[in-house]
């Protein structure tokens, strides 16, 4: 299977203008997002839809190396299967587990936007797969999954802005779990990391990958490990906010695999987790470096050897 790749180049006059007007929104976004509710949803952190192209891109790599097959996959592990470049987690019927599930969420988002959803998919109460074994008997035999990554693989923009959305959502969500002295200083951090599209994309991503961290279900004796950790644990007023992100992550899920029961977490999916990390960049043009150390979240039959889960 050939992997696809967008590749985006943009005039640095442009994308100077283009960023000054962007930090400006994300500011607004940040500290009055009542007052920003007039402004284009697509682009209230910041992104053009050249820019969505490139964080799409980079997710769809991270989640799935860019492999239409893992659309629709089953990690090792895990009591749901996770679709699309989000790798969007879906319990079946009458399953409930600690992580938020994102699957009906986007599939709501993609009918107001007017998608043609398999009605197969739009009419389940939940996966139509109890187990991961039963899952993958049916994914050899019938057309439906196989239909259902052609519809995945089809619905890559819609997906990424349902991601985009998803985040946008979270940031004023963060803040208000902060502890309130340290409210100010997390509002302040966001703000730097809004301020480039790399740290737009890394905002972004870790909601997508790892949640909030505002849910008391998603914790390791107590810890952690989402957005507002990573934010928590970064020092205030950095000098390179992308750098001082990549690092607290770094040390938030080493502390999560460390504080987890299932040793897989240590042994399998942290060495993912923090190649994913290493992707948050800024955009650059040179080809090959796009993607290097991009790592595939699914699992075994995704790239050998790199298994990790979606929360």
């Amino acid at each position: 299977m050939s992997k696809q790749s967008v590749h985006i180049v943009i005039d640095r006059k442009v994308r100077s203008l283009f960023w000054a007007v962007a930090t400006a929104v994300a500011v607004l976004v940040l500290a009055c997002p009542a007052a920003a509710a007039t402004v284009d949803q697509r682009r209230q952190l910041g992104l053009s839809p050249e820019e969505l192209a490139w964080v799409g891109e980079r997710i769809f790599k991270n989640e799935c190396a860019g492999r239409r097959e893992c659309l629709v996959h089953w990690n090792k592990g895990e009591a749901f299967p996770s679709l699309g470049i989000g790798h969007f987690i879906w319990y079946p019927d009458g399953v409930s587990g600690r992580f938020t599930e994102s699957f009906p969420a986007l599939l709501d988002f993609m009918q107001q936007e007017g998608a043609d959803i398999p009605a197969w998919v739009g009419d389940a109460k939940g996966a139509p797969w109890p187990d991961r074994r039963t899952f993958y008997e049916a994914a050899a035999q019938s057309d439906r999954v196989q239909a259902l990554r052609a519809f995945l693989y089809d619905t890559r923009g819609l997906q990424v802005r349902f991601i985009q959305q998803r985040a946008r959502v979270s940031l004023e969500k963060v803040v208000t779990a902060a502890p309130d002295e340290q409210k100010q200083a997390v509002r302040k951090k966001l703000e730097g990391l809004m301020q480039t599209p790399g740290g737009v994309y890394a905002v972004m991503d870790y909601v997508n990958f790892k949640g909030e961290g505002v849910s008391q279900t998603e914790r390791y004796q107590g810890q952690g490990w989402g957005l507002l950790q990573v934010l928590l644990k970064m020092p205030e007023a950095p000098a390179r906010p992308l750098v001082a992100f990549r690092e607290a992550a770094e040390e938030v899920l080493t502390q999560r695999a460390r504080n987890a029961a299932n040793p897989i977490e240590r042994e399998r999916w942290l060495p993912g987790w923090l190649k994913r990390l290493r992707t948050y960049n800024e955009p650059v043009e040179d080809r090959d470096s796009v993607h290097e150390g991009a790592s595939c979240e699914g699992g075994s039959d995704c790239v050998p050897g790199e298994v990790s889960d979606s929360e």
